[in-house]
């Protein structure tokens, strides 16, 4: 397989297949390859998938629910928030979240993932309440929610310090975190593209301190601004450096900038600025993430609703071995512009990963198998009946433009 490639390159790719850990210096040398050479860094990324999780390739039947998009923040790739003054700016009542956890697990869903903006005033212990409401009404439904940046603030304003705060939302009923509003964990490029946000040592203080109190979360990056390969490279060593300590990740999971509604692209607020990571720089970070972080994170997800169905599904033989979940209706990357997000059914996911050769299966948020689809076998779901999933069940555009839910806390 090495023999056609550059002198160069080769014998990073051979001591990979050797067993021996990817060097930042020798994966910095791999965000530049092409030709022949990115095939031969897709087809070790793999062949170490095959070794490391073998050829079932997974999906979680899960919903996600953005409660408000009123933010106090303002980061410029965000296309979502919306200021408390705005007339788009909603909040969802408590009972409404709940009413759409109840709608999604009735429908077969195991996970409901929780993320929002951080309104003005919230009450600090909102988080907390939100969540024990939530598992009171669905106790066996996985509660997958509120970003490290959410964390910092619910701890801010209700005056616990994080691990305390923490250890509430565990006691509430929180199964696990979401690992983003992690950008790029360098701090200079955070400045630029949102300056005020969560910092990277408070990112990494409320990542390591969920993972000592036994609460999993997932990890992410977010590429195609103005970061460079580079980048890339010091954020997974450094996430390989946190699982090796703490083994709290679940998985890893690139998402590429969707920037055609991000204000750092359409108002020029950010000089440089790319739009978006182009096809090859999405192959070539997915199967970087195999070859760098397999061995100690073991599940690269492809996200469909950033990079479409299809090149998600191309990704399955680049390193990737998840597609996310079926999501019903995400409304942070559709209000970036994202052209999916709505709702991929499990059908359709099965149908994905075995054109692409893979053994399909549903999983929980811990990656637990709940069904493996054999020859033959496709899930029954209500999922795949909806013809019209917008009229179901709504949608981002249509949610901040009919007032009933119109954010009022001024």
């Amino acid at each position: 397989m090495l023999d056609w490639v550059s002198r160069e390159i080769r014998p990073i790719l051979a001591r990979v297949l050797d067993g021996r850990e990817l060097a930042p210096d020798d994966a910095t040398a791999l965000t530049g390859v092409t030709g022949r050479d990115l095939h031969a860094l897709a087809l070790v990324a793999d062949e170490l998938r095959r070794r490391q999780v073998g050829e079932v390739a997974t999906f979680v039947v899960n919903r996600n629910v953005n409660f408000t998009n009123v933010c106090i923040k303002h980061c410029t790739f965000c296309a979502f928030s919306r200021d408390h003054r705005e007339e788009e700016g909603y909040f969802l009542p408590v009972a409404e979240v709940v009413r759409r956890a109840r709608e999604a697990w009735d429908l077969g869903a195991t996970e409901v993932c929780i993320q929002a903006g951080l309104p003005p005033k919230l009450d600090g212990r909102y988080y907390i309440d939100l969540t024990r409401a939530i598992k009171a009404a669905l106790p066996d439904l996985h509660l997958h929610a509120f970003s490290p940046e959410e964390v910092l603030y619910g701890s801010v304003r209700s005056g616990l310090p994080i691990r305390e705060y923490l250890a509430e939302l565990k006691a509430a009923g929180l199964g696990t975190l979401p690992g983003t509003s992690a950008e790029i964990l360098d701090q200079e490029i955070r400045d630029v593209i949102a300056r005020g946000r969560i910092t990277v040592s408070q990112w990494l203080e409320v990542i390591t301190t969920a993972h000592a109190l036994g609460i999993r979360t997932t990890s992410t990056i977010m590429y195609g601004h103005v970061e460079t390969p580079a980048h890339w490279i010091r954020h997974m060593a450094l996430l390989r450096s946190i699982q090796k300590d703490t083994g709290g990740f679940t998985e890893f999971v690139p998402l590429s900038l969707i920037h055609s509604e991000a204000p750092m692209y359409q108002k020029g607020l950010v000089p440089g600025v790319r739009p978006g990571a182009t096809g090859v720089e999405v192959v070539r970070m997915h199967a970087l993430a195999r070859l760098m972080l397999g061995a100690t994170i073991r599940n690269i997800q492809a996200s469909w609703v950033k990079e479409g169905p299809k090149l998600a599904q191309t990704l399955l033989a680049a390193g990737a071995n998840d597609l996310g979940g079926t999501l019903i209706n995400e409304s942070i990357s559709t209000s970036a512009g994202a052209a999916f997000g709505q709702l991929v059914g499990p059908a359709e996911l099965c149908r994905l990963i075995r054109d692409a050769g893979r053994l399909p299966a549903q999983r929980d948020t811990l990656y637990g198998l709940v069904q493996t689809y054999r020859d033959g076998e496709s899930p029954d779901s209500p999922l795949d009946k909806i013809d019209d999933a917008e009229a179901r069940f709504g949608s981002y555009r249509r949610l901040i433009a009919s007032g009933e839910f119109r954010f009022t806390r001024r």
